[in-house]
């Protein structure tokens, strides 16, 4: 039997990235040229060659500059979910804070494409042992889905004895969720993650297929991510330490090839599609 993947897309511009976070200033976002339009459209136009549908968590500040975006991605058929609306740390945020982003991002989306938003994900995996509390209002706000839980270790997220695969949790206030964690492979006892992103740009293509087959024979489905800057090799350079520059610039310009592996080698659909088909949420009637 051939796994259906959850194929997603982070739909954030460069200049959004917590690694430029003490680079840039939020306040000076407006100054930078956006660049997120064109290049999500690119994807959109490349997964239609692929006749596959994605995930796209749009954040809540692209939305409002780029609405006709949203509409375009609804239109062509994929799903729209949330990605926050300021693409701060949630662990760094107050709960208060969190709740009126988080509401006013979902609302927002749901007004421009005209549909249930059902999934979340937080900017840079942030939801952490530190921030459980952010899925207690993602409850409230009526998701029915999270995919902010990295199973792995890292300075900036991940809770590493979390689940690998795709779960139904009770939050800390009772409330009933579905997790769709981001995926890793076994490494001995180390959980590699390989879910895309910058892994995806710093691994062989063949480390990146080995580890995603690996899932797939386990009978598992897994999710992958990216962000439309990384197939944009041509993007303003930001000053920044000499780490953060490695992690946003590493193999920008051999992205979008080693994306037309992937989909050649998988089958994907959308997050809600693939939880669907796990019975996890149930499928909205039309």
């Amino acid at each position: 039997m051939v796994i259906q993947n959850a194929l997603t897309v982070d739909v954030e511009d460069y200049f959004h990235v917590s690694a430029f976070a003490k680079s840039i200033n939020q306040q000076d976002w407006d100054k930078y040229p956006l660049r997120v339009g064109n290049n999500t459209r690119r994807l959109l136009d490349l997964f239609d060659e692929y006749e596959v549908k994605a995930t796209f968590f749009v954040l809540g500040w692209v939305a409002e500059r780029a609405r006709d975006l949203v509409k375009e991605i609804a239109n062509r058929g994929h799903e729209v979910a949330c990605h926050g609306y300021s693409h701060q740390l949630v662990y760094n945020q107050s709960p208060e804070v969190f709740r009126e982003e988080t509401f006013r991002s979902k609302h927002l989306l749901e007004d421009i494409a005209q549909t249930p938003i059902r999934g979340y994900r937080a900017a840079s995996y942030s939801i952490t042992s530190r921030s459980l509390w952010a899925l207690d209002i993602l409850a409230e706000a009526g998701f029915d889905y999270d995919s902010s839980i990295f199973p792995v270790r890292h300075d900036r997220y991940g809770i590493p004895d979390a689940p690998e695969f795709p779960y139904r949790m009770k939050t800390q206030d009772g409330h009933l969720l579905v997790e769709f964690p981001l995926s890793t492979a076994k490494l001995f006892q180390y959980r590699l993650p390989v879910a895309g992103g910058g892994y995806f740009r710093l691994y062989p293509y063949a480390i990146t297929k080995a580890g995603l087959s690996q899932i797939n024979r386990r009978q598992q489905p897994f999710i992958f991510y990216l962000h439309p800057w990384e197939i944009d090799p041509d993007q303003p350079r930001i000053s920044a330490k000499w780490f953060s520059r490695f992690r946003h610039y590493n193999n920008l310009g051999k992205c979008e090839a080693r994306l037309h592996h992937l989909l050649s080698d998988f089958k994907f659909g959308t997050s809600e599609s693939v939880l669907t088909s796990l019975g996890l949420i149930n499928r909205i009637e039309q």
